[in-house]
């Protein structure tokens, strides 16, 4: 049996025939004259929106906007039913409008059935944010200055790169961004008055912003998020003495360079390097022989439902019910290091038994440098063998680059696997070094044309849908979404300012908002950023 809805008469009108009576809404298309699949940083995003009416139609304004938006959700399992549950959270960080269009309405304010109106936009992709989108509180300035940058596209697998579409994102976070156009009109009733959403089209883009090289982590030894030294007893065999002691080290290598117009046929590579150093307990030992090297790439992605004030680390995810983590690995290539030379070291008593202090950090060390000595080393001679490793990111993945936004982070760690080959035993042991993905911002159109022909993502939505457009990643939601007219409302932290002095033109204040629901047993509050 079909649906049936009560009118403001009193009786059923079925909903098919509601259908009939209701007036046709406009008809709008969105159309880039770009024909790019990814967009960075100052690239110009113009276009067109069509109108065509189906019937007359009264309106008071029509807006074009390039909007850029961040949602997570963290499902907080434990064993207290009144803290169980999820915690949501919405940050608009980018929203630009396009002036001016005021002058291609018609005089009557009335759209013509059948007529075709075209409004042009052109958007620049913003080199970074304002103040006024991260203003909660932060440790430091270098967390505040990450928050100011425009994270990539991030989770929209709707959205397809020249390298696939799977960027490893998991479906609690997500960045998106669209041109949106939506046709209004001003209602009244009494003293009341709004603005009523006549129609809309939204189409997403893919941004992917040009993202410079940071300098290395500062790695302390406590740091259990990497470990770029690694210290292992080496034995003459099973139930046999010591042999020595092998030290494996590393330091953090260059970034692996992303061009933002990306060429399924690019690959992104780097070079790690990894220095070895052997104490023979006794000088006529030799060292062990060594089998393959294998590396492999940790991709994590950490989330909050709750604007962060520092960087994100592991051990935090796990206390703070508000963080969540995602992490996968890749395997990427291996080799064979068995036929290593081995350089003998006679002992220098100034240098060889002083060892680097507990507070220096690991990653201090230059690359090429001979580790420092191990725990049990005694003097006399030792051996050291440098390798280098060529690394190359596989072409299936889409992989965004090292950011850190307000309730989003995606960072990466190089993960090098050496096997040891000894009398009758066989090991491995493990150095784990951050490494960063860079995005490199094209300065030729030329090359930049050549590279990226293909056109942008046929990804349009209509009003019942634009409501979900950010959203549909989170499917099925426990929450209702903001509708569009609400958008430019969304923040994160204390109370923004009034002034408009500092924001360029279509910047919209953002005021704070906040949201409540009931789930099970438990009330919490819903952050709408």
């Amino acid at each position: 049996m079909s649906p049936s809805v009560i009118s403001s008469e009193g009786f059923t009108m079925p909903s098919k025939l509601r259908n009939l009576v209701q007036v046709p809404k406009p008809e709008i298309k969105i159309n880039f004259t770009t024909k790019k699949k990814t967009f960075t940083t100052l690239d110009r995003i113009e276009g067109i929106v069509t109108v065509v009416p189906q019937v007359d139609t009264n309106f008071d304004s029509i807006d074009i906007e390039f909007v850029g938006t961040s949602r997570t959700y963290v499902e907080r399992l434990t064993t207290a039913a009144v803290s169980s549950g999820r915690s949501e959270a919405f940050h608009q960080f980018l929203k630009l409008q396009m002036p001016g269009l005021y002058q291609l309405y018609p005089e009557d304010l009335v759209l013509r059935a059948g007529k075709i109106y075209d409004f042009p936009f052109v958007f620049v992709v913003p080199q970074q944010l304002l103040p006024r989108v991260c203003q909660h509180t932060v440790e430091n300035d270098a967390i505040r200055e990450a928050h100011f940058r425009l994270p990539p596209t991030f989770g929209d697998k709707g959205l397809a790169s020249g390298r696939g579409s799977d960027d490893m994102a998991p479906d609690m976070a997500s960045v998106r961004y669209g041109v949106f156009a939506k046709i209004s009109e001003l209602r009244t009733k009494g003293d009341e008055a709004w603005r009523s959403t006549l129609a809309s089209k939204a189409r997403r883009l893919r941004v992917v912003p040009a993202v410079e090289e940071q300098p290395p982590l500062d790695v302390h030894a406590e740091d259990g998020e990497y470990m770029m030294r690694k210290e292992k007893s080496i034995r003459k065999g099973l139930l046999k003495g010591k042999l020595g002691t092998l030290t494996m080290e590393s330091a953090q290598p260059a970034a692996f360079k992303m061009k933002s117009y990306s060429n399924p046929e690019s690959k992104m590579t780097t070079m790690a390097t990894v220095m070895l150093r052997f104490d023979p307990l006794e000088k006529d030992s030799a060292p062990p022989k060594l089998g393959n090297l294998a590396s492999k790439l940790k991709v994590t992605t950490y989330f909050a439902s709750t604007a962060r004030s520092s960087f994100p680390s592991k051990q935090q995810s796990m206390f703070d019910l508000t963080q969540g983590l995602h992490a996968e690995q890749l395997n990427l290539s291996s080799r064979c290091v068995m036929n290593v030379e081995w350089t003998k070291q006679e002992p220098s008593p100034s240098l060889d038994l002083q060892r680097r202090g507990s507070t220096l950090s690991s990653s201090s060390l230059e690359t090429g440098d001979i580790p420092d000595p191990s725990e049990g080393y005694k003097g006399g001679v030792y051996y050291t063998a440098r390798l280098i490793v060529p690394v190359t990111l596989p072409t299936n993945k889409a992989f965004a680059p090292t950011f850190h936004s307000c309730l989003i982070s995606r960072v990466y760690a190089l993960k090098l696997d050496l096997g040891i080959s000894s009398v009758g035993l066989g090991s491995t042991m493990e150095v784990k070094v951050p490494v960063q993905i860079s995005s490199q911002e094209l300065v030729s159109d030329e090359f930049a044309r050549r590279e990226s022909v293909g056109g942008v993502e046929e990804t349009e939505v209509d009003v019942e849908d634009v409501s979900n457009f950010f959203t549909n990643v989170f499917d099925p939601r426990r929450i209702s979404v903001p509708a569009v007219e609400f958008l430019g409302r969304s923040r994160i932290g204390s109370q923004a300012p009034t002034t408009t002095a500092d924001a360029p033109p279509g910047y919209s204040p953002m005021n704070s908002a906040t949201t409540a629901r009931m789930t099970h047993h438990s009330v919490q509050r819903v952050p709408v950023y």
